[in-house]
């Protein structure tokens, strides 16, 4: 008799804004949509995406919110969700500052570098090229 391994399921990686994100195709799409509501057969020109495709990634996002939909007719709008695109904002917002304060130190480092003189600076300078 085989033993039996009771197997976890696997959380959905579109579950929420961040896992929706991490395909970069949908970031591609969010991208597109920002600040301007477009249907579905612009996108796909746009981005060169199949039209399948396209549908199934704008499902992903408007089932976790980022995206939202409205009907004009038969033709289906997209728009993105700003409230809902905030909490990922917010989170990118800490690295931000991170690598802003990082960059800061290396640029103070630099100019105290400059301002003694530091032989660190002084760069080889290229040999002139030969004429013929």
């Amino acid at each position: 008799m085989g033993m039996y391994r009771s197997v976890m399921a696997r959380a959905s990686t579109t579950s929420d804004a961040f896992n929706a994100v991490a395909e970069s195709r949908r970031r591609e799409i969010l991208s597109y949509l920002a600040g301007t509501e477009r249907p579905v057969g612009e996108i796909v020109a746009a981005l060169s995406l199949e039209q399948p495709s396209v549908s199934k990634h704008l499902r992903v996002l408007r089932n976790v919110g980022l995206v939202r939909m409205r009907c004009r007719g038969r033709q289906k709008l997209y728009r993105t969700n700003a409230e809902a695109i905030r909490p990922l904002h917010e989170w990118a917002g800490t690295f931000e500052r991170y690598w802003q304060h990082q960059l800061n130190r290396v640029k103070e480092r630099a100019e105290g570098m400059v301002r003694q003189g530091s032989p660190d600076l002084n760069f080889p300078n290229p040999k002139p090229k030969e004429k013929r």
